[in-house]
């Protein structure tokens, strides 16, 4: 993907903080799975292109996604911050329109294959 010698946060937290998170700055008071902050966008995006952002994962809604979706914790997890990262990454699945999210669900699609192939999910 172009991004060998780049860094991120990845953060595991409960609903409480991940809803508190969602409020505070994008103005949706609800719990979520995943948030992203992507540090290559924005108006100091230049500073340190090395860092991509942060990735933050709900452990709760996690868990209860794997189980509604009948798969296990780990791979549900894999998933979110593949999904975290993408979005740090530059693809969209909300405010781009159905292409943008189409390719970024065939991109997380042929990662996780990826993943799933090479035993890490």
């Amino acid at each position: 993907m172009g991004y060998s010698d780049s860094e991120l946060s990845v953060a595991i937290v409960g609903d409480r903080s991940i809803r508190r998170l969602n409020r505070e700055y994008l103005a949706r008071d609800k719990s979520t799975n995943v948030i992203s902050f992507p540090m290559l966008e924005g108006p100091f995006a230049e500073l340190n292109p090395r860092i991509l952002g942060d990735v933050v994962v709900s452990a709760a809604t996690c868990a209860r996604e794997a189980e509604e979706g009948g798969m296990s914790f780990h791979a549900r997890l894999c998933f979110l911050m593949l999904h975290g990262i993408l979005h740090l990454t530059g693809y969209d699945h909300e405010r781009s329109g159905e292409a943008e999210a189409q390719r970024m669900e065939e991109k997380e699609g042929e990662i996780f294959r990826m993943l799933e192939e090479e035993g890490y999910v």
